[in-house]
Order: structure tokens, then C-alpha cells, then sequence
């Protein structure tokens, strides 16, 4: 099979994952790669918004404690796995992992991963995201449920329990991020998707 007519269902390693995502057609998509297959991302606006939210409130906790990078939609990839490469929505990493990469994906799970839920994603996939992140290396997973009818933020630490942070309560960032807190009301306060 020619690389060039490559799609989306014959992609199988990592491979040709890479080769796939290089397609020129590709240019302005973003995938990620999930137990063997490729997923493509399609963030609405609410997802960019609290995306957006969070980033300024983590790059203003930065700011006080400098101690990392947080990233919007970068790759993540252990060297043992074929297949996967992860595109969390945000991540946190610590500086100690090294520089900044700048082309491929981190060879590590992030400190801190971030996934917002699109209209598509079940709370069982989202909960399988969170626990491959914590299995592969993340010290903490935030998922964040968007249905108007039950908006929360399920908090995910290995070892722990899962903790559930709902609307009207306080987000923290654990040993991740010290000090770190955030109304998760904030995320949703003025989104695109109608006033609250």
C-alpha cells in the first residue's frame, strides 16, 4: 500500500500514523491515535471555551509559580506503545521532563491531562482516556462533563478514589499543582453556548 493513498481505517502502527497525519490533506485536521485507531478531533466552541478558560487561569498560576508549561492539544506518546498517541485537550508538564519538544510527540504522559467532553463522548470513554493517562504516567486526570443538566469535573489520581467536583464547588490541583484553584462554574459562566 502507497503511503500517499494511506486512510484513516488501514492505519495500524504508529507508523503510519506519523506518515498518515503528514498527508497534505491532512494539514488542518487534528487526530490522535487511540489503541490502534485514528481519531479525529472536533472541538465545538464550548470545548474551546473552557479550554481557553483554563489555560488563562493555569498560565496565571504560572505566572506565581513557575514550575512547568501547560500545552492546548499536544502530543503525548510512551516508546513502548504502537498504538497510541495521546492529544490530550490540555496538559501540564513539569519542567524537570525536559525542554519543550518541538516535533513529534512528548515521549511521556503529561503531569496533568486535561479532556473536555464533545457532544460524542461517553463518560465511558472519557473514563478510559483517564485511566490509560494515569497507567502510562500522568500523576492527574481532569474530566470535564458538559451536559447542561449535570456539568462537573470527575478528578482522577492513581490510587485515589475518583473525586467529582460539581458546578456550585471548587476545582484544586492536588500535588500537581499547589495551590491551584478554580470555580468550575468559571468554565461555563459566559460560554458560547448561552449565558448561565
Amino acid at each position: 500500500m502507497a503511503i500517499e493513498k494511506l486512510k484513516h481505517e488501514a492505519v495500524r502502527t504508529l507508523e503510519e500514523y506519523e506518515a498518515f497525519i503528514a498527508l497534505p490533506e491532512n494539514a488542518d485536521r487534528r487526530f490522535e491515535f487511540v489503541d490502534g485507531k485514528v481519531v479525529e478531533k472536533m472541538p465545538t466552541q464550548l470545548h474551546g471555551w473552557i479550554v481557553a478558560i483554563l489555560i488563562q487561569a493555569l498560565m496565571n498560576y504560572l505566572d506565581q509559580h513557575p514550575s512547568g508549561w501547560v500545552f492546548s492539544e499536544a502530543r503525548h506518546g510512551i516508546p513502548h506503545d504502537d498504538e497510541n498517541d495521546r492529544v490530550p485537550d490540555l496538559s501540564f508538564v513539569r519542567e524537570e521532563l525536559g525542554p519543550i519538544i518541538e516535533k513529534g510527540a512528548a515521549p511521556y504522559m503529561p503531569d496533568l491531562a486535561v479532556e473536555v467532553q464533545s457532544p460524542d463522548d461517553s463518560p465511558k470513554e472519557m473514563r478510559d482516556k483517564a485511566q490509560y493517562y494515569l497507567a502510562n504516567g500522568s500523576r492527574m486526570v481532569w474530566l470535564i462533563f458538559t451536559d447542561k443538566r449535570n456539568r462537573r469535573v470527575e478528578v482522577f489520581v492513581l490510587g485515589q478514589p475518583t473525586q467529582t467536583v460539581g458546578f456550585d464547588e471548587i476545582l484544586d490541583g492536588g500535588d500537581v499543582l499547589p495551590e491551584f484553584t478554580l470555580a468550575v462554574k468559571a468554565l461555563f459562566v459566559r460560554a458560547p453556548s448561552g449565558k448561565e
